[in-house]
Order: C-alpha cells, then structure tokens, then sequence
C-alpha cells in the first residue's frame, strides 16, 4: 500500500464560541450542517452504542449543499482492507470516494478506511427522521465494503441518533498551517476540534512522512495554546462522547 495521509485532531474544552474567535474563524470559509449517526436499534434501546463499539461509523451530514453519507472503519487494520477495498479510489459517476489514512488525536494513531456517497441536497432526510429507515440509503459499494472488511457487523435494525449542529470552518490560517475548525452542539454539549491534513510528497518515505507529521501535529497543539485556547485532556473521542450522550437522552 503506498503512504497514506494522515488527519491530525486536536479536541479543545471550555468556551467554544471564544475558541473559534481566539483561532481567527472568521477568516476562514464557514458551513453549517446536521449530521446523525446510525447505530444498532436494539442496542442503543439499552443504551449501547453496538456499531461504534465495533468500530464502524455510519453518519449522515445535510446541510451547506453538500449532503453525504459515511460508512467508515474506525479503527481498522490494513489486513482488514481486501480486494478492492485494500487501496483508495474514486467513482465519480456514483459520487463515490473512498479513503483510507491514519488518523492522529490525544487517543492515539489509528487507521480509518471510509467510504462517502454524496446525495443532492434533502435526499438523506427522510432516512434520519423519526420512524426514517436509515439503512436505505446505504449503497450497494457501501454495503459491500461492511461485508468485506467487517464481516461481523450487520446493518439490521439501524436507528438515526441526532441531529448534531455543526458548525465547520475550513482552511483557517494559524501561523504557517491551514487548519479547519468544526464546532459540535448536541444534548447540552459543546465540542470544538481543530485538524489539519498531511499529505505524503514524492519522494518521501515512511519515516519522513511520520516525522512531518509529528512536527505538523506540535505545531497544531502549540499553536492552540498560545491563543489561549485549552486542549482537552479527555481520552475519548468527540464521537463517542456525543453519541452516548444521545442514547442517554433517547432512554429518558
């Protein structure tokens, strides 16, 4: 497999609203959209989040003319990645793309393979309103994919968790790197995240490419900081945090 990208995140605590204003959002291109997931039906009547704990992500985002689905594996390993799904490729006549890159947070380094169907705006609606089945927008790549690389998981039953307001900021200049911002509210919580993406250059090699990206993701993390802005120190995913918070209010 050749050298992948590699996202950096970094979550940040406290003030939201002063955090976009501290990190310059305002000179960034912003787009607000709803995003739900999906999860297993029965599990999350118990409160258990079945797909996510199994590292699938299936999540829908409506909004700014660019509505999507995702199906994503997360984390995943490149043993899990056959076929056609051991490389990334796009499929432009179905509005497909698919990627696989290693994604960098305070959790840690995983691998994530995923792959987006775009939909014109207002299709996905219906799929995550109450009593919508989200399990029928899910192509037929899609569902390939889930068989493939996570033969385990079944997509039986899904029921939409949401909406997620988001509020996304990309291509925000913060010293010499170009950083988007996207902002979570959801269930009385707040989440802001910053990420930038580094993309392998001809010539490098893997420790090249890994020792770039350790000096991007310092930079990331210092640049934060000097604006006055807090790095969260919670070991868990905006994602994870987000959905159990969901399934809570869902149970009452």
């Amino acid at each position: 497999m050749d050298l992948l990208p590699v996202e950096i995140k970094v979550n940040i605590e406290g003030d939201v609203a002063g955090a976009l204003t501290a990190l310059g959002a305002s000179q960034g291109v912003l787009m607000t959209r709803r995003i739900w997931f999906a999860d297993d039906r029965d599990g999350a009547a118990q409160g258990k989040l079945l797909l996510l704990d199994g590292g699938v992500i299936v999540r829908f985002r409506v909004g700014g003319g660019r509505d999507d689905l995702t199906v994503k594996l997360r984390p995943c390993t490149r043993e899990q990645l056959v076929g056609r799904f051991s490389a990334p490729f796009e499929v432009e006549q179905l509005s497909v793309t698919y990627r696989i890159e290693e994604d960098w947070s305070q959790n840690g380094r995983v691998l994530a393979a995923s792959l987006v169907h775009d939909h014109p705006p207002g299709v996905l609606e219906a799929a995550v309103e109450p009593g919508g089945d989200p399990n029928a927008p899910i192509d037929a790549v899609q569902d390939q994919f889930v068989h493939a690389c996570a033969r385990d998981v079944r997509f039986d039953g899904l029921v939409a968790l949401g909406p997620i307001h988001s509020t996304k900021v990309e291509d925000v200049p913060l010293d010499d790197l170009e950083v988007d911002l996207e902002a979570w509210s959801v269930a009385g919580l707040d989440f802001l995240e910053a990420a930038i993406r580094v993309k392998p250059k001809d010539g490098d090699d893997e420790d090249e490419l890994r020792a770039r990206a350790e000096r991007k993701q310092r930079k990331l993390e210092e640049a934060v900081r000097e604006r006055g802005v807090t790095l969260s120190e919670v070991h868990d995913s905006k994602t994870h945090r987000v959905l159990t918070a969901l399934v809570a209010a869902a149970q009452g």
